[in-house]
């Protein structure tokens, strides 16, 4: 029996992580809690998303209806009118890739010092 709680014992203490961060590391890992998404990533994500539904006359709304600031409808806008056009002249297909290269482009570049400092509907 004291062989068994010996084993025990020095397996519990003999594989975690040694120093201060061991003990949050572990936590963070066992909690399954995502990293923060890049403002440009969850903007690209969101224009795209709300582009392809306006290109396929699914929705159209205001942009807080939408859940975008006033500057990501400004990109949805641009990029729409753009996928428009392309839909028009090469087909759906081309539409939809201009959409999520337009949507990544245009996001990139709205973010690119950080967040806007306009405030949140800017």
């Amino acid at each position: 029996m004291l062989a068994l709680v010996l084993l025990t014992g020095a397996l519990a203490t003999g594989c975690g992580e040694s120093g201060p961060q061991g003990g949050a590391a572990r936590t963070r890992a066992a909690s399954g809690t995502p990293s923060a998404t890049p403002p440009e990533d969850l903007c690209a994500r969101i224009v795209a998303h709300w582009s392809r539904e306006v290109l396929d006359g699914d929705t159209y709304g205001d942009y807080q209806s939408m859940g975008l600031s006033n500057g990501q409808y400004e990109i949805l806008m641009e990029v729409v009118d753009a996928a428009q056009a392309e839909k028009k002249r090469s087909g759906e297909q081309a539409a939809r890739e201009l959409i999520d290269r337009g949507a990544r482009e245009r996001c990139t570049e709205r973010y690119r010092d950080g967040n806007p400092t306009g405030g949140p509907w800017s």
